[in-house]
C-alpha cells in the first residue's frame, strides 16, 4: 500500500527529487522550495511543490 502524505519531510523531497538532501535543506532554507515550519519541523506541501516544478518547466523553456 503506498500512502502519500499531503506534507513531506525534507528527505523525502530530496527523495522525490532525487537530489541531495543538504541541496534540498538549502533550497528550503533559501525559499527556492516553498515549505512551512511547524514547530522545529520543516514540511513542504505536495502540491506546491508540484506547483513549484511544473513553474520551473515553464521558466526553462522560456528561456531556450
Amino acid at each position: 500500500m503506498n500512502t502519500q502524505h499531503e506534507f513531506l519531510k525534507v528527505l523525502e523531497v530530496a527523495e522525490e527529487l532525487r537530489i541531495a538532501r543538504s541541496r534540498a535543506y538549502e533550497m528550503v532554507a533559501n525559499g527556492t522550495i516553498p515549505a512551512v515550519k511547524i514547530g522545529r519541523s520543516v514540511r513542504v506541501s505536495r502540491k506546491e511543490l508540484e506547483g513549484w516544478l511544473e513553474e520551473q518547466r515553464y521558466l526553462n523553456a522560456a528561456q531556450q
